[in-house]
């Protein structure tokens, strides 16, 4: 198994898409912006079937700190949420077939 750089995924985006490199880049620099931005003000977006990205409130708790044993107080705080669609999960596990990917 190997680790997709963010170059490389660009790379791979361009050839399945028939675009230049820099359209590649400029589309994935957008859509990594859309995202941040749209879960940040608290919208959901979902990719049905792929992925969705949203916003989710954490409670104030307690936790402890492993060093000490001493009970530290944890503030409430907004945490980014992500769901992989059943889509993506069937291809994983091979239930239907990956996309062929252009060389």
């Amino acid at each position: 198994m190997a680790n997709i750089t963010k170059a490389e995924l660009v790379d791979q985006i361009a050839k399945q898409a028939g675009t230049d490199k820099t359209s590649a880049a400029a589309f994935l620099k957008a859509f990594e912006e859309v995202v941040l931005a749209s879960v940040t003000a608290g919208d959901k977006i979902a990719l049905t079937g792929f992925v969705s990205f949203e916003q989710v409130a954490k409670k104030a708790t307690t936790a402890r700190n492993p060093r000490t044993g001493e009970s530290v107080a944890v503030k409430a705080k907004k945490a980014p949420k992500v769901s992989i669609g059943a889509t993506f999960k069937k291809t994983v596990n091979k239930e239907v077939p990956a996309p062929k990917l252009a060389k």
